[in-house]
């Protein structure tokens, strides 16, 4: 015979199994439809109703940010991995890491647009109720961040190093969002050429600082 305690975690894993299944819903929808795919959609790809959807996140922004969270949490996994993989030297890591920022976006672009640009297409459901600009950005934030640790952490910027570091990771990820931004809309270069230019204009101090004693080196 169960407990309460026992019950309530059961239903605990059976509420975050069910989050999981409407979450792979409104992925699969997004997919196919992008910026505008709407509440409607993705309650009909779950085989549920708009107010069960409401239910599970509370609102159109808790459903973005749901979304907004998974994406964000498998593309730092990407960049870490590319951060830590074998290299010859620095320069082939940071290409090896911009050029994994901009497969992800080319890879699933639909997301991308859904995720930086929901009004696209004159789809205004998720984006009003979502408030996007308020929550992007801290997506975007959040890759700074990440990005600033990694650099504090593995290399040796001297005295204010953490500000550095910090200067750095979120300049980087602007860099990136608005490079690729651009490049993904325009398709001006081949994604290795768009490497190329980015890493040339990072290649100052960049090149000259030394890793940190013990670090694995960036």
């Amino acid at each position: 015979m169960q407990t309460g305690t026992s019950q309530r975690e059961d239903q605990r894993q059976a509420a975050q199994r069910r989050r999981k299944e409407l979450l792979e819903a409104a992925d699969r929808v997004v997919l196919r439809d992008g910026p505008e795919a709407s509440m409607n959609a993705i309650a009909a790809e779950a085989g549920i109703t708009k107010p069960i959807l409401y239910r599970h996140f509370g609102d159109k922004g808790g459903l973005y940010r749901a979304l907004a969270k998974r994406h964000t949490d498998a593309l730092l996994a990407s960049l870490r991995a590319a951060l830590d993989a074998p290299a010859e030297d620095r320069r082939q890591r940071v290409e090896a890491t911009l050029d994994t920022y901009l497969a992800a976006i080319e890879a699933r672009p639909q997301v991308y647009r859904f995720l930086m640009h929901p009004a696209d297409n004159g789809q205004q459901e998720l984006a009003q109720g979502s408030d996007v600009g308020h929550h992007s950005a801290p997506l975007l934030r959040r890759l700074g961040e990440e990005l600033a640790t990694v650099i504090a952490e593995r290399l040796e910027l001297g005295p204010g190093g953490d500000e550095t570091a910090r200067v750095w990771g979120h300049g980087i990820v602007g860099m990136m969002h608005a490079a690729g931004d651009w490049w993904l809309r325009d398709r001006p270069c081949a994604r290795g050429q768009l490497v190329r230019h980015l890493t040339d204009l990072l290649w100052g101090r960049l090149s000259l600082v030394d890793d940190r004693v013990g670090a694995p080196g960036f």
